[in-house]
């Protein structure tokens, strides 16, 4: 099995005769030090040692703070560490770890997030029970930047188990794996199938996931093992609402679409995907109307628009528009005087 493309990085096969962990946990990490700190514990109190987990920090050149100093004072020369010359992206720091890695199983652990304890050990259980699974995720914890619980994400299943093959249609629409830290995906998968699109920025992770399951059996854990947080300073939360984000978003649903649907898609599952890249727009739009920003929040819901004229799109799109212009009347009534002027009559 090959699926690579001139858009997905090469991920080299190791050599025989490396000796080789179970596990290889890949840690990016960029201007992240004090979370840095909390997600290394996670998984150095869960170290099975060096023979059976390689630990690895992949530094993209922070400019704030000291990681290597945080990987030398929690864990010495047990965990690896290797600094970026140059800040080279958060989708080439990814590849960087990967080419890093030396273990059968590659956990990605963003350097903000963390895992429960057992997420290694039962996160195992699925790849040596079913050979023939590609990668494994787990159900979630959100927590906001003093480790505070905000949330679960959604199961996708009832219990734990190989995901149907009728997933691919939901895993297609929304991306239901929030971030790569609660993934596991065997090293091979990826030498197979190449690393992250280029073709979908920061959305990658997401093209990802379906092209892995449209290849492979994946596991869903039930249990929680994995904590997401959710921050102002998050590659997610920064990225949100961007121009640039909300393309390529809607880049990764078209790249979706044509790469794993070769004999047609369904026209109703095209309609949803596109409708929620739509709905991201329509929320870009109306936080940069509401900080004022009113010509960047009319090009948003123009985007919108562009993306799905659904009738919930439309619907939402003319609420934004008439809020937009109901402020500006009432911005140009106080200035000229003429709120003031209705009141006292």
């Amino acid at each position: 099995m090959n699926d690579l493309s001139p858009y997905r990085p090469i991920i080299l096969p190791l050599s025989e005769e490396i000796e080789r962990p179970l596990w290889s946990v890949m840690i990016p990490t960029y201007n992240c030090t004090e979370y840095l700190r909390y997600t290394l514990k996670s998984v150095l109190v869960q170290d099975p040692g060096a023979d059976k987990m390689q630990i690895v920090v992949v530094d993209n050149n922070s400019t704030e703070g000291d990681p290597e100093a945080v990987v030398k004072e929690l864990a010495g020369e047990r965990v690896e560490f290797h600094r970026q010359p140059h800040n080279v992206g958060l989708m080439n720091n990814f590849q960087t770890c990967f080419e890093l890695s030396r273990g059968k199983l590659i956990h990605l652990l963003c350097s903000d997030d963390c895992v429960r304890e057992g997420f290694y050990e039962k996160m195992a259980l699925p790849f040596e029970e079913n050979p023939e699974v590609g990668a494994a995720f787990c159900r979630s914890i959100l927590i906001d930047k003093n480790n505070k619980w905000q949330g679960l994400s959604d199961f996708e299943m009832p219990s734990s188990g190989i995901l149907p093959q009728d997933w691919l249609h939901r895993i297609a629409q929304i991306c239901c794996i929030s971030v790569p830290s609660l993934a596991v995906v065997r090293r091979e998968v990826y030498e197979n199938l190449g690393g992250f699109d280029r073709r979908c920025g920061i959305s990658a992770d997401w093209e990802m996931w379906v092209r892995i399951f449209a290849h492979y059996p994946m596991w869903f854990e039930a249990e929680p093992l994995a904590m997401w947080r959710v921050h102002l300073e998050s590659a997610n939360n920064v990225n949100a609402k961007s121009d640039v984000f909300i393309q390529e978003n809607y880049n990764t649903v078209e790249t979706i679409l044509q790469s794993y649907f070769p004999n047609g898609v369904n026209s109703k599952l095209a309609q949803t995907a596109k409708q929620n890249c739509a709905f991201l727009a329509l929320e870009s739009a109306d936080a940069l109307i509401k900080k004022g920003d009113i010509s960047g929040g009319m090009l948003q819901l123009k985007t919108a628009l562009k993306y799905s004229k659904s009738p919930k799109v439309v619907r939402s799109a003319s609420r934004i528009f008439l809020w937009n212009r109901t402020i500006s009347i009432g911005k140009k009534m106080v200035e000229s005087g003429g709120y003031r002027e209705s009141i006292e009559m």
